[in-house]
Parts: C-alpha cells; structure tokens; sequence
C-alpha cells in the first residue's frame, strides 16, 4: 500500500528552522534538489498495492538507495 501524501497546506512550525540548520552548499543537498523525484513517484506507484501496510514514502526509499550507492555500502554493514 503507498503512503499517503501528507496535506502540505499546514505549516509546520520546525520547517523553516530545519533548512536554516542545513548548509545549502552541502553536496548531498545540492544532489536532492537536482534529483527529478517526481518521476520516480510516478513511476514506482504502479508496484504499489491498495492492500495492506502502507510502505514508506518513494522519495525515502530512491533517497536511501542514492545514498547506499554514494557510499557503497552493503546490505550487510
């Protein structure tokens, strides 16, 4: 089951000072705003089923990957 998108109208009072906290020119955030996340949503919906758990967000999972990758890494470490 894919997760539901959160509603994004609501603010969120942590937000903002979360991205302050966060250096723009640290590599790795540099990389998430090139990443095209959108397609990998629409294209890892269709794996999803209406039943059951709902899994974890698709930009999670691609992130975790890139990241696996990035710093090959192995399952077992």
């Amino acid at each position: 089951m894919k997760a539901k998108k959160k509603n994004c109208n609501q603010g969120n009072f942590l937000y903002p000072d979360l991205l302050k906290q966060l250096n723009p020119h640290h590599s790795l955030l540099q990389l998430a705003k090139q990443i095209p996340w959108q397609h990998f949503d629409d294209e890892f919906t269709v794996y999803y089923s209406e039943k059951g758990r709902p899994a974890k967000p698709i930009r999670l999972m691609v992130g975790l990957m890139i990241l696996k990758q990035l710093e090959n890494l192995s399952d077992e470490r």
